[in-house]
């Protein structure tokens, strides 16, 4: 069984830790099969040191006015609509994207950006968001933020001494950019197959969220990326996944699966549209 997080860990307070939102993107491509890239966080950090998960982190109070200003087709009505909240909806959107680009140097929604261009824009971001929008407007270089598909919710559950509400995302790896990731946030990274990763886990040769293996296996039922994105675009109504836990397995039940009925286990705080 691989190592996971949270499980059976408590903290003095536990109750009264902040909840901080948070986005991550699952990237995809084929080869051939879906592949999606992972990245493992260095041991140094505070939260979940060590294990190996998606591009993503906090959203930021700037991300809203950031996605205004260089973010097109999806306004923040429609994205705060789809996280069923009054508004701000686009910062989740900015955020995916801004960490992706932080993380491992790809810059998502900027199909035909020249990659030469995407060391520059790293290190406007590394001094602040402004400076980083800055720069797209002074090249006109816009953010399709409909490239981008909110797939998952997720709560941290209580115990841990940080928690996060982190919407995942799932996009299509950006034609002819290489991650290139931030060496002190990033330990590794690796474009897999969901199986294989899955498999590594349960043979406790990756450390992983359990959070993740269940995001792993919702990709999993997709043969390719476009398969996955096609799928993510119909923007399904959200439904809570049911996973049966014998010994930390994680068996994930999607809906219309044999045995969701049944589960034992219905994951407390979280939902999921890729189905």
């Amino acid at each position: 069984m691989g190592a996971s997080f949270f499980k059976n860990e408590q903290i003095e307070g536990a109750a009264v830790v902040p909840v901080r939102d948070a986005a991550t993107v699952m990237v995809v491509r084929d080869g051939p099969e879906l592949e999606v890239l992972l990245v493992q966080r260095a041991g140094k950090l505070a939260f979940a040191a060590n294990a190996w998960v998606f591009p993503g982190g906090r959203v930021d109070r700037a991300d809203a006015d950031d996605a205004e200003r260089v973010g097109v087709n999806l306004t923040d009505a429609a994205a705060s609509a789809a996280l069923q909240i009054d508004e701000g909806g686009l910062a989740w959107w900015f955020a995916a994207i801004r960490e992706t680009l932080e993380e491992v140097g790809m810059l998502l929604g900027t199909p035909s950006i020249e990659v030469s261009m995407l060391p520059g824009l790293r290190a406007a971001l590394d001094e602040d968001s402004k400076a980083f929008t800055d720069l797209l407007v002074e090249h006109d270089i816009a953010l399709d933020l409909s490239t981008l598909h909110e797939v998952a919710r997720f709560v941290t559950p209580v115990g841990p001494a940080r928690r996060f509400d982190t919407r995942f995302f799932l996009a299509s790896a950006p034609s002819g950019q290489i991650p290139h990731p931030d060496e002190s946030e990033i330990m590794a990274h690796r474009w897999v197959t969901p199986a294989q990763a899955m498999a590594e886990w349960q043979a406790g040769e990756l450390t992983m969220m359990a959070v993740t293996h269940r995001m792993l296996s919702c990709l999993d039922r997709f043969p390719t990326a476009a398969a996955a994105i096609g799928r993510a675009a119909e923007q399904a109504e959200p439904v809570r996944l049911r996973v049966d836990d014998p010994d930390g397995e994680y068996i994930v039940y999607l809906p219309n699966d044999p045995g969701y009925e049944a589960a034992e286990l219905e994951v407390e705080h979280g939902s999921i549209r890729l189905y």
